[in-house]
């Protein structure tokens, strides 16, 4: 149970913010009206003030008419327009807020790996946890810029990560351990499915994710971490009210120069790199996998090697033990780079020396299932040197915890989804059972629809409201036409309409015939080559009747 940190006193002039706890006499003093932010002691805070307990400070936005701390505060206004604004900005954060996987501790620092914190320096230790924290996981950090630029009120922000955690109680031959899975999500070049892609300038990463299984068991720690992350150059597949936009290189820019500085930032944070690229070799996945390739040997570093894996063409028609090929093509790099051991006395026994970056087109079902298999294999090493498992036993002979296992790393799926692509991941069936299942597929059909829908019709305010978050986009009060109120084209509502029209014309015709058959075949043939015309025109002009972002960042999207 979550235990109350804070209490806030409110009053209509300031928000008061006491630590229950720590025995210190500071109290955060917030102005409603100059937003200004202040240590004060706790005799100032008002007896009139209404008090209510909360677990942290998220931060502060600006928006049109005023700051929202949890609750937006608005000054007086001349126009309903801005009103109207704010209510969208508000529904922008909301949204954000609302999507499940949001994560804090007041007492750990979610955002490093085991790994990570145990190569830390003693000053490093002392650091309160938003300084301290791991940047890119931090996703309240554009919220926490003006506690950023106050150290004496760091202990009053809450660092708050985004992805999944889980936690299970373990038993295997009567020894008991805890498992953990924990997944990060990074908040560079954070956004929705179709419309963010490849990489930005600075070599951050679409849907970048830093998964680590940890295992605790009498005092010792072990971790394995992977990643996931979009293919790291510049590309883009914008929807177009088709099923599977067709994804576009860009021409235009130096692809190498982002594509380095990605994989440096990689190899000082992780080590050495084997990229496994789950995409089809051939279709329209094709040209990115052969442009993948041919940059990781242009760039020639030793410390990133390139495995291609054709995930749809090797397990068609049902043969998923053939992931097996790849795991045992893996198996001696995974070897090499071992995972990360600290025993009970505090002594780190090993490291791990490098991870797997996998990736598929949307980083999310077919990678999720590699990761489960690798992090399988390096649980059983670490479970058998831990002396857990027995010489001989294997993981998936242990009933009760597999079942644990494959469950967890099913729910991994489908938080990863829902944040990326606003459904749950596919192939979930094959991550929770072994095995694809007819019902499986049927299930994928249907999340495949709701992505169809979801990708074409609603993500554009997903990502505005993403951008607003993160402050990719910035609300300016003297703005002179708000982003919000364009005007669409006047297609977009004529040419629906005249479809529909066509289209009931075309089925009354066949359901009230004519004196004759000719007449009703002409009125079938007409009403219904109006109703496929127009159909044809919106979907060649497809880009224009998605709802796309309309909020400009500070750096746009390629």
């Amino acid at each position: 149970l979550l235990k109350t940190v804070y209490d806030l006193h409110i009053t209509p002039e300031k928000f008061y913010v006491e630590a229950c706890d720590d025995g210190a006499d500071d109290v955060l003093a917030i102005d409603r009206v100059s937003t200004e932010v202040t240590l004060t002691v706790k005799k100032d805070v008002p007896p009139s003030a209404v008090t209510r307990p909360i677990f942290g400070i998220l931060g502060t936005i600006r928006l049109v008419a005023g700051k929202k701390k949890r609750t937006v505060l608005f000054k007086n206004t001349s126009t309903k327009k801005i009103l109207q604004d704010n209510k969208v900005f508000l529904s922008m954060l909301n949204h954000v807020l609302s999507v499940d996987g949001f994560y804090f501790s007041t007492t750990y620092d979610l955002t490093h790996t085991l790994q990570r914190l145990a190569n830390t320096s003693p000053e490093f230790q002392e650091m309160s946890l938003l300084e301290r924290a791991d940047p890119r996981f931090v996703w309240n950090g554009h919220l926490l810029r003006e506690f950023i630029a106050q150290p004496e009120i760091h202990r009053f922000a809450t660092p708050v990560m985004h992805g999944f955690i889980t936690m299970h109680s373990c038993c295997i031959n009567g020894k008991c351990f805890d498992w953990l899975l924990v997944s990060r999500r990074s908040c560079f070049r954070a956004g929705v499915r179709y419309y963010v892609r490849g990489i930005d300038s600075e070599g951050h990463a679409a849907n970048f994710v830093e998964t680590e299984q940890i295992v605790h068991y009498k005092g010792s720690k072990a971790s394995f971490v992977q990643t996931r992350g979009s293919i790291p150059f510049f590309w883009s597949q914008r929807p177009n009210l088709k099923y599977k936009p067709k994804p576009q290189i860009s021409k235009s820019v130096n692809h190498m120069d982002g594509f380095q500085r990605h994989f440096d930032s990689q190899i000082i944070s992780y080590g050495k790199q084997i990229i496994v690229n789950l995409v089809n070799q051939k279709g329209s996945e094709k040209p990115l996998e052969q442009t993948f390739a041919k940059m990781v040997n242009s760039m020639g570093n030793g410390m990133v090697k390139y495995v291609a894996f054709d995930f749809h063409k090797e397990c068609s028609r049902m043969r998923w033990d053939r992931l097996q090929i790849l795991v045992d093509q893996l198996s001696e790099q995974q070897d090499e780079f071992s995972y990360f051991l600290v025993d009970s006395e505090g002594k780190i026994v090993a490291q791990q020396e490098g991870t797997f970056r996998s990736n598929c087109m949307d980083c999310l079902d077919r990678t999720n299932v590699i990761q489960s298999l690798l992090a399988r294999r390096s649980l059983q090493a670490q479970l058998q040197r831990l002396g857990v498992l027995h010489v001989g036993q294997r993981i998936e002979e242990q009933a009760d915890f597999e079942k644990i296992y494959k469950n967890a790393w099913a729910d991994n799926a489908n938080a990863c989804a829902k944040q990326y692509a606003g459904t749950g991941a596919l192939k979930t069936d094959f991550t929770r059972t072994g095995k694809r299942t007819q019902w499986g597929l049927i299930m994928d059909g249907w999340n495949s629809l709701i992505r169809y829908y979801k990708n074409n019709f609603s993500d554009g305010f997903r990502q505005d409201a993403i951008d607003l978050f993160l402050g990719n986009y910035s609300v300016d009060e003297v703005e002179p036409a708000s982003p919000l109120h364009v005007k669409k084209d006047w297609k977009f509502l004529a040419l629906p309409i005249i479809m529909v029209v066509a289209f009931s014309m075309c089925i009354i015709c066949l359901l009230m015939a004519g004196d004759t058959w000719t007449e009703t075949l002409a009125y079938v043939l007409f009403w219904g080559s109006a109703s496929f015309g127009t159909f044809a025109i919106i979907l060649y002009n497809g880009k224009d009747f998605v709802d796309a972002p309309k909020l400009v960042q500070k750096e746009k999207m390629d």
